[in-house]
């Protein structure tokens, strides 16, 4: 099957946080008001350029992400669903997301969203310890996330919610204890992360100040190795490294990112892939808005992709899948032999040392591999340049 007729993916970025976080990058968005009127128009506006720059398509799956999109006016979200059903049309079973806080006062409005044409909803729950959520810096308590849990699950036909573990002075026997709780509320996926430091944060300075100490790698490891066997006990097996899923319930939008297909990036800081062009959307919202106002779109970069860059993403990406990656597809979009693209010697010394499995043309990481997978890529993945 060629890429026009796999199913298209878009993701739709919403900048805006309602509070400063200490470990993401939207600290710059936080903002007193919006104008509603002009964000709906600059978005429909950047979905018809992308319309047009992938005509003949369906869309098998639409994603609101960024800082605070359950925020977002419903009869906003139910516009660019219009434009976009009538721009490339619906798959049967398309897969509509948003993201969530798990705020009362969010969850007031999922019935509305709902009604607007979003059918899967992921919430940002992050812990069951409310100790833990103050760390973390969130603004709900267990309770309420507990209760925003429960509307979604009235409201949406499909639930996702996100934990981070690994956390400071985290044991085993708490995450064991806090995961299971997670499995019994009984959603279809859970997204699970070791928790991360990223630069300019406020985590990044108490690192750095020696106020934050993170678990050491052989405790991370660990904390790894007990998440996978107690969500594959429960029927929800990891899918991707930091991804659990009952069986047809993985994220089919995410998916599309893993697997290397296109997909269209509308919105401040939106990124895309589409034909062999990568796209990324002007960052910061007010640059993004008078793009979008001067030109018809916040495109700040489309660079054509070389064959070898095209391998090389898919590779990096599709390796963090459990069902791992088609050499043969990933030979024809590097457009050279498999050798060419990975190091036989180290593939056949990886395999030897448990970390990773060759079944003809798949290649995939092993449970074993999948912990120091960054180690593992870094060994594996080799395109060369043609003579």
């Amino acid at each position: 099957m060629n890429e026009s007729q796999t199913p298209l993916a878009l993701y739709v970025h919403w900048p805006f946080c309602v509070s400063k976080c200490p470990y993401c990058d939207f600290n710059s968005h936080v903002r007193a008001s919006v104008d509603q009127a002009a964000w709906a128009t600059a978005l429909l506006a950047d979905l018809a350029h992308e319309a047009r720059e992938l005509p003949g398509r369906t869309l098998g799956s639409i994603f609101f992400g960024g800082g605070t999109p359950s925020l977002m006016p419903p009869a906003t979200v139910a516009a660019v669903l219009d434009a976009a059903e009538r721009a490339w049309g619906f798959a049967p079973d398309v897969e509509i997301t948003l993201e969530a806080n798990p705020s009362s006062v969010e969850a007031a409005r999922f019935a509305d969203l709902a009604a607007a044409g979003v059918n899967r909803v992921s919430l940002g729950l992050q812990a069951l310890d409310d100790d833990a959520l103050r760390f973390l810096g969130r603004a709900h308590d267990v309770a309420e996330g507990l209760g925003a849990l429960a509307v979604a699950q009235r409201v949406f036909d499909r639930v996702s919610f996100d934990l981070i573990y690994a956390r400071p002075g985290q044991s085993l026997a708490d995450w064991h204890a806090e995961l299971t709780r997670a499995l019994a509320l009984g959603t279809e996926h859970l997204s699970l992360y070791q928790l991360t430091v990223e630069p300019g944060t406020r985590f990044a300075t108490e690192e750095r100040e020696q106020r934050l100490t993170l678990p050491d790698p052989d405790r991370a490891a660990d904390l790894f190795e007990l998440t996978r066997e107690t969500t594959a006990r429960a029927g929800l097996p990891a899918y991707e490294i930091s991804n659990h899923a009952r069986a047809g319930a993985e994220s089919r939008h995410n998916l599309t990112y893993w697997r290397y297909r296109d997909y269209a990036g509308i919105g401040p800081g939106a990124h895309g892939r589409r034909g062999g062009l990568a796209t990324q959307r002007r960052k910061k919202p007010e640059n993004w808005l008078a793009a979008v106002a001067r030109n018809g779109h916040g495109i700040e970069l489309e660079e054509r992709l070389t064959p070898a860059d095209r391998a090389t993403e898919a590779m990096l990406m599709g390796l963090r899948l459990a069902e791992g990656i088609d050499l043969t597809r990933v030979a024809e979009l590097g457009e050279r032999p498999i050798a060419m693209l990975v190091d036989e010697a180290a593939v056949a010394r990886l395999e030897r040392q448990g970390l990773v499995a060759r079944d003809d043309t798949r290649l995939r990481a092993t449970d074993a591999g999948m912990p120091v997978l960054n180690a593992v890529l870094a060994e594996v993945v080799s395109v060369r340049e043609m003579a």
